[in-house]
């Protein structure tokens, strides 16, 4: 299994990142070979570059912070994905650019902000614009590193810091089901 994560770069700074064109061109290779690979934010970005959907800055600004994710329109929800869309679970978000849905991607979920929080390829492949990898915990750190993003943002990190005392439990609970179901699925 190969996993590629966030960054706060985008897909199309490979100007100012040259590493993003080969990074993308190994996701492509081990697209087109169906070994399996899970790309969270960025690692989302890429793996739709690499299947050739546009990715850009979205029109409605950063998403930052906690909010449910909703099933994707006219989709049989893999049961693996169930314990992220249960009921009045919240995801945390930190993203500022989009995509559009890869060619033969399947749509699992969405949010009220973004139309593409989620995607499968086949039975080897999870592209997911959000974090169900996080922990209260673990979010300390990146309050701290961006700093200036969220200050430009008018986000305080007081404020994200309650909310993840609040869903972060809950997320953690979800996210042990679904990652044990979808590894197992997947491998």
């Amino acid at each position: 299994l190969l996993v590629v994560l966030g960054g706060p770069i985008g897909v199309y700074d490979d100007q100012d990142y040259p590493f993003l064109i080969n990074e993308i061109a190994c996701i492509r290779e081990r697209l087109a070979a169906r070994k399996p690979i899970l790309g969270i934010c960025l690692g989302a970005q890429l793996m739709a570059a690499a299947l050739g959907a546009r990715v850009y800055p979205g029109q409605h600004g950063a998403e930052i912070g906690w909010s449910p994710l909703e099933s994707a329109p006219n989709v049989l929800t893999p049961a693996w994905f169930a314990p992220l869309l249960a009921d009045g679970l919240s995801v945390f978000h930190w993203h500022g650019d989009t995509f559009d849905l890869p060619p033969g991607a399947l749509h699992l979920a969405k949010t009220d902000k973004y139309e593409h929080q989620a995607f499968a390829i086949g039975d080897y492949a999870l592209g997911l614009q959000f974090h169900p990898e996080v922990s209260a915990a673990g979010l300390e750190s990146w309050y701290l590193g961006h700093a200036s993003e969220l200050h430009h943002a008018g986000i305080a990190a007081a404020s994200l810091r309650r909310a993840a005392r609040e869903h972060a439990g809950a997320l953690e609970e979800a996210s042990a089901r679904f990652w044990k179901l979808w590894l197992d699925a997947v491998l």
